[in-house]
């Protein structure tokens, strides 16, 4: 499948039935699929939860009626930043075939939008260090890797 410069995407928050196809979009990864697993009761609890959640939002880009694209996106209440709201993206996922194409972008812009509506003042994500085109992809709409990043297995 190919799309025109200017892609008929369009967003709008997942729903129960998205998920299967949410989870195949997130495990079509060397990277994530071990993490990820096969779609089952783990994910539409995590779903659950996502939705029941006034902070977070599960976004997919649709193509034709087709899922093509999602995101998590969190909104993070703080008190550091003279008290700023910060936008957390997370799961940024391009269905392999349609990658370089503009998505990935279209997704981000739709990422800082919601942002914005939220009163957030910074976005900030985390890509696993092995993801050297998405580190690119980044850079290339604006982030800085301006932090270290550490995690624990709980």
């Amino acid at each position: 499948m190919t799309i025109s410069p200017s892609p008929a995407v369009t967003f709008r928050a997942a729903t129960r039935d998205d998920l299967p196809r949410v989870v195949e979009l997130i495990a079509d990864d060397a990277v994530a699929a071990s993490r990820t697993g096969t779609f089952g009761a783990a994910h539409v609890a995590g779903f659950e939860a996502i939705e029941a959640s006034g902070n977070d939002e599960l976004v997919v880009a649709e193509l034709d009626g087709e899922v093509v694209g999602v995101m998590q996106l969190t909104f993070i209440p703080g008190i550091a930043r003279n008290g700023a709201t910060r936008l957390h993206v997370e799961a940024v996922r391009v269905d392999q075939r349609l990658r370089g194409q503009g998505i990935g972008r279209l997704l981000m812009e739709q990422a800082h939008a919601r942002g914005r509506e939220r009163g957030c003042v910074l976005a900030q994500l985390t890509s696993d260090k092995q993801r050297t085109d998405a580190h690119r992809f980044y850079r290339s709409i604006g982030y800085a890797q301006s932090h270290e990043g550490f995690k624990l297995q709980l």
